[in-house]
């Protein structure tokens, strides 16, 4: 009986899943309330450090990394972090997986991709709020970000950041044996922030750890896994890795 509960269940949420994509439901725009987690249980303050002080060593060493960074940084490797700047869904990882790993042909992974992206406000923003870190460029008007920006001081931790590492973690479950090179990317998606000129490396080391946090909790509920279960057989398929 438990067994044919289980089955039903996975037919009824892979049956939402297909009718949504179907529908026209756009995977990018997800609702900011938690989908897999419960913000209630889940405390991130407990794993989340103060971002540094603003006349603090660090972020003055942060700042000049930046301005070394803006100084280096190529044009191909602005168009690469402004293209991440863009995206944040599973398929930034096409770069791992090839051309054919695509939203179109994979309508279970995208919603699959949207739910996870969905967790990252859900986890983030009322920390942004608590913690309130001016981003680089509001601090030092020497800084040229080349990105998209915001008057909002909003940037620990960051949540494209937050966002990457959390598909990251849930595409390795898909693919491991691809795992060092999707956990690469996700490290180059984070660091492309910088590149923006938009956060501190600090921001983006913080999010690495709160995805950690949000990803056990994920990987204990019931909805993602069975959700998960939906998506590697054509996730897999599509860029010829079976």
């Amino acid at each position: 009986m438990k067994t044919n509960r289980i089955a039903s269940t996975a037919a009824l949420l892979l049956f939402c899943l297909s009718t949504a994509f179907s529908q026209g439901m756009d995977a990018s725009k997800p609702a900011k309330a938690a989908y897999y987690i419960d913000t209630k249980v889940l405390d991130l303050s407990l794993v989340v450090p103060l971002p540094p002080a603003q006349d603090s060593e660090t972020t003055k060493a942060e700042l000049a990394e930046l301005h070394r960074i803006e100084q280096t940084r190529t044009p191909a490797q602005v168009a690469a972090a402004q293209a991440d700047d863009k995206e944040e869904t599973i398929f930034v990882f096409r770069t791992v997986l090839g051309e054919k790993f695509r939203p179109e042909d994979l309508p279970l992974t995208a919603a699959l991709s949207a739910h996870v992206h969905n967790e990252e406000p859900a986890s983030d923003n009322s920390m942004k709020a608590a913690f309130q870190r001016p981003r680089p460029y509001q601090i030092d008007a020497t800084l040229h970000p080349v990105c998209k920006t915001t008057d909002q001081p909003n940037s620990y931790p960051s949540g494209h950041a937050l966002s990457g590492y959390l598909e990251a973690f849930t595409l390795a479950q898909i693919v491991p044996e691809k795992r060092k090179e999707i956990l690469a990317r996700a490290d180059d998606y984070a660091h492309n922030r910088l590149v923006c000129g938009v956060h501190y490396l600090s921001d983006t080391v913080a999010s690495r750890e709160i995805a950690y946090a949000v990803f056990g909790y994920m990987m204990a509920t019931p909805r993602f896994q069975i959700e998960l279960a939906a998506g590697p057989a054509g996730a897999r398929k599509r860029p010829g890795l079976d």
